[in-house]
């Protein structure tokens, strides 16, 4: 008798893509900025994600770039505060509320999730929400009734163990947890706003669109060893890379499903893009 062919596992109607978005620059989405419309394209694009879901997430699992630590760590409070961590921009933008509850059941999974897989996590009861977290959120999902826990970067900003965390929490995609990272596809302060940044940015991002696009055996290598891409490290200066590495967390959580990019925009003279998988 001949071999059967081996039936391709379905994939569930419910099973949540995995997205890395662009968080903006500070409040930028809800204050005056010069020229006027600079926001409004990633505004409109982040205003209508929830839109492509197969189904409401029951939960966000949020990686932000501006949380590092020196291991995973996951915050696990009831209903964390916000951290207005951004400086000098309007007094309103301190008083923005995004009430969304904690989900300290969903915290303790992701770090069991990483901990089975051998990547030391902890929870963090204290810990509240960042900027990287509420200010995308706020356009995303405006009603916040959505549990959210927000995952740290760690502080040795190595991207392979970064995709290894991601590869550990895939399996919360078919429980209904959206998971996000939250950051910046270039991130230079020093570029933004030079227009000879913007070539160096457009190489970098044709090259990060082709990254995420490849089968998934190239993306993890290509995307572990992103700093030899073209004008990466004008993009992504030396030790300042946080703002890239919430891409490698969906990039591993990802699994086998493929990457696109799905928003694209110049802004402050740099290209600024997001990806989703799946």
């Amino acid at each position: 008798m001949s071999e059967l062919n081996p039936v391709p596992t379905a994939v569930p109607a419910t099973r949540m893509p995995t997205w890395f978005i662009p968080h903006g620059g500070g409040p930028c989405f809800f204050m005056d900025w010069n020229p006027p419309d600079a926001w409004n394209k990633m505004a409109a694009f982040l205003k209508g994600q929830a839109a492509t879901l197969p189904a409401a997430p029951k939960a966000i699992l949020l990686v932000s770039a501006h949380w590092l630590e020196p291991q995973f760590s996951v915050t696990s409070g009831a209903q964390p505060a916000l951290i207005y961590d951004y400086y000098g921009f309007p007094p309103h933008t301190y008083e923005l509320q995004y009430p969304a509850p904690g989900e300290p059941a969903l915290a303790d999974r992701v770090a069991r999730l990483l901990g089975q897989a051998g990547v030391a996590a902890q929870g963090n009861a204290s810990r509240g929400f960042d900027h990287g977290m509420f200010i995308p959120l706020m356009l995303m999902f405006p009603q916040a009734d959505i549990p959210v826990v927000q995952l740290s970067l760690t502080s040795d900003l190595d991207p392979e163990a970064h995709l290894r965390a991601g590869q550990a929490l895939a399996p919360l995609r078919d429980e209904g947890v959206l998971i996000v990272g939250s950051g910046m596809s270039f991130h230079n302060m020093r570029g933004y706003g030079d227009p000879r940044f913007g070539p160096v940015s457009d190489a970098f991002d044709a090259w990060l669109g082709q990254a995420v696009e490849a089968a998934p055996a190239q993306r993890h290598q290509a995307l572990a060893n992103w700093a030899q891409a073209p004008g990466a490290r004008l993009c992504h200066p030396p030790r300042a890379e946080e703002h890239l590495l919430p891409l490698m967390v969906a990039a591993g959580a990802a699994g086998q499903d493929l990457g696109r990019r799905v928003f694209s925009d110049r802004v402050m003279e740099t290209t600024l893009s997001a990806f989703s998988f799946g």
